[in-house]
């Protein structure tokens, strides 16, 4: 149990090496002798102080008599940052499965249940839902893409500056607007720059291959510029290897020579690319200062998907050689439990565990802990989220495993969580909440 007191100690904290501050690390490494599972993690005691960080010292050198919990050398990691997610699509797959779970049919489907429920209260009740979930798991920042044009749009901007007002003292929220690029092309697309940037978003879209593709980008990039606006893509979801948006979005970039973070989610057609190819695009990526997400799950689910015959590929994005080179790389839920991805629960432990065994991200482990955390926090613009440090808020999720072999073999439902210092309730909502939303004809 966590003491309930303005100050205390965690005792034997198994923190990777890779989510401590420089400063956390020169102390921590004090005592090499503190390394007992291997060369990933630093044994550590940590003093938290009014629910703040306030000392990190190596395992076994600190005063005793002050309250203290030993966590026996459990793993002890920051609070996740899900980069990508869609809350307003989330959750429907019961009244709504998608009838061929294949990208197309992902699409009809949402469409089709976008028309017939997606009122304000539908839209409250499922994003709330999942934000539930994000935050007893440990999540801290979370962006979501919704889904903008029209009077959708409306509703459900409307609905995530609710959401966003309400849950201000337990999660940081992001919202990017959803459209396909066509759209900026258009009156109302110049409109909806300006909401976006009234509500202090990020300026967001679809890049698919089409004649006008060129013109698309540099609009959304022209509105951005105009507006202050960060911009967030979803590019090349796709396996076809002529699929090229992510290039064309660095190149425009480059271009533009445009000061504001450009983030592109899925990047999949480079993973089909011949190597010469995938190494220009990667180059210019990394060039334009593009951070690239990485959506594992969903993609794993989605790509390649044919009925009665075996996907021949995983579908993700060239994880190792965009980090390889210098490109900022993170992993996000995307969708949970809707049309274009059946399974999820918004849990940033989850999608690592699982991430490490589709992309191959172990033997070494290495950095690669910061794909859920720092990568995506500093993608968002949250310098103090998703790293542990002196002076960082106590914002951690503590686990009893004591090794990655341990923690990604179980679900760490045992898992505790602190804020500011504090244990929350780690509950998970039950889905019998939303029995009326999905009983809906």
């Amino acid at each position: 149990m966590i003491p309930v007191c303005d100050r205390y100690w965690l005792r034997n904290a198994h923190i990777p090496l890779p989510l401590l501050t420089p400063l956390a690390t020169a102390s921590a490494l004090a005592l090499e002798a503190q390394r007992p599972f291997g060369d990933d993690f630093q044994l550590v005691d940590l003093e938290i102080v009014d629910g703040v960080i306030a000392t990190i010292a190596p395992a076994g050198t600190t005063p005793e008599g002050s309250p203290s919990v030993d966590l026996g050398s459990g793993i002890v990691f920051p609070c996740f940052a899900d980069l990508h997610t869609h809350l307003d699509k989330g959750h429907i797959w019961e009244r709504t499965p998608n009838p061929d779970c294949t990208f197309d049919g992902a699409i009809d489907t949402i469409q089709a249940d976008a028309q017939k429920h997606w009122d304000a209260d539908d839209v409250y009740r499922r994003m709330e839902f999942g934000l539930k979930c994000s935050y007893a798991h440990g999540t801290k920042a979370l962006r979501t893409h919704i889904d903008a044009s029209g009077e959708q749009g409306d509703i459900s901007f409307g609905i995530f500056k609710a959401l966003q007002t309400a849950w201000s003292d337990r999660l940081i929220l992001q919202a990017a607007s959803l459209v396909s690029l066509d759209y900026y092309l258009t009156p109302e697309g110049e409109q909806l720059a300006d909401h976006v940037a009234d509500a202090k978003g990020i300026l967001g879209g679809v890049a698919y291959m089409n004649p006008e593709i060129e013109a698309q980008v540099d609009r959304a990039f022209t509105l951005a510029k105009a507006r202050n606006l960060n911009l967030d893509f979803h590019a090349d979801e796709t396996n076809d290897p002529h699929s090229i948006t992510l290039r064309i979005i660095a190149e425009t970039a480059i271009r533009h020579q445009f000061q504001g973070q450009v983030v592109c989610g899925h990047c999949c057609s480079l993973a089909v690319q011949d190597p010469e190819t995938a190494q220009r695009t990667i180059a210019l990526v990394k060039e334009a200062g593009i951070g690239i997400v990485s959506l594992p799950m969903c993609n794993l689910y989605l790509q390649d998907r044919q009925t009665g015959r075996t996907p021949r590929w995983r579908g993700v994005t060239l994880l190792h050689e965009l980090k390889q080179a210098g490109v900022p790389v993170a992993i996000a839920s995307d969708n949970c439990r809707d049309p274009f991805h059946g399974f999820g629960d918004h849990d940033g432990l989850q999608v690592f565990s699982l991430s490490v065994k589709i992309a191959h991200l172990d033997q070494p482990y290495g950095s690669w802990c910061r794909a859920i955390t720092s990568n995506p926090a500093d993608l968002m613009g949250l310098p103090t989220v998703g790293r542990i440090g002196v002076g960082l808020p106590a914002d951690l999720v503590v686990f009893k495993a004591r090794r990655y072999s341990e923690l990604l073999s179980r679900s760490q439902h045992d898992r505790m969580v602190l804020r500011s210092g504090r244990a929350i309730d780690t509950t998970l909502p039950d889905y019998a909440e939303l029995d009326d939303v999905m009983a809906k004809a």
